[in-house]
């Protein structure tokens, strides 16, 4: 019997207190074209670990982790005294970053954001470039929070992967999520998606198999 497919921000959120609990099956992304790989919850519930340390000492104070998920950059940057805030569209995520000590709000990035125009550095980590499968409108959005001067760091795909818009969805033990938009953006391509969105590449980072880069406004 086929699952009834529920809202995607519904299902995450099971999805992470499962994990949560360590009472969770494995989760996926899975990709309308049957691609599908796990969805790394237990990594996103652990302490930062050495590539993020390696991320995160470039951040500068204030900061704002769009899409923080359970909060452990914005955990590990108070860890370090750096005043940072975590955004996310899931109360489950929001409370789970609340629980380990770090300041998160419930929103979007397209709505109205504490102290726009004013963070130095507006971390999309995990991923998060891709959301709304519209990285450039994201990027341009992302630019109107930071202050003068401030930076953009970005997670991307490792060299040779394609930038593409795709469709996903989320698939647990017993339910899947319904279809939503979303992004890759390779990092051979971040001069070309940061160009479109007024920015620039300032550095870019390979830690760990993961790739980075700090963009700023050209």
């Amino acid at each position: 019997m086929t699952a009834t497919a529920v809202p995607a921000g519904l299902l995450y959120g099971r999805l992470l207190a499962l994990a949560a609990r360590r009472s969770g099956d494995a989760a996926t992304l899975r990709r309308a074209d049957g691609y599908a790989e796990p969805l790394p919850l237990e990594r996103w519930l652990a302490p930062a670990d050495g590539v993020d340390a390696a991320v995160l000492a470039r951040v500068r104070a204030p900061a704002l982790d769009v899409g923080c998920g359970p909060g452990r950059h914005v955990a590990a940057l108070q860890a370090a005294g750096c005043r940072a805030l975590g955004l996310d569209l899931s109360p489950v995520a929001v409370s789970i970053t609340r629980k380990r000590g770090a300041d998160a709000l419930l929103g979007s990035v397209f709505e109205d954001v504490p102290d726009a125009g004013a963070w130095r550095t507006v971390l999309l980590l995990d991923g998060n470039v891709g959301i709304g499968g519209a990285p450039r409108a994201l990027l341009r959005r992302a630019r109107q929070l930071l202050a003068p001067g401030g930076l953009i760091v970005a997670e991307l795909d490792p060299p040779g992967t394609p930038t593409e818009r795709v469709e996903v969805r989320l698939e647990g033990a017993d339910a899947v999520s319904e279809w939503f938009a979303w992004a890759r953006v390779g990092v051979d391509d971040a001069e070309t998606v940061a160009a479109a969105a007024g920015l620039g590449v300032a550095w870019t980072l390979e830690a760990g198999g993961r790739c980075f880069a700090g963009l700023g406004a050209l």
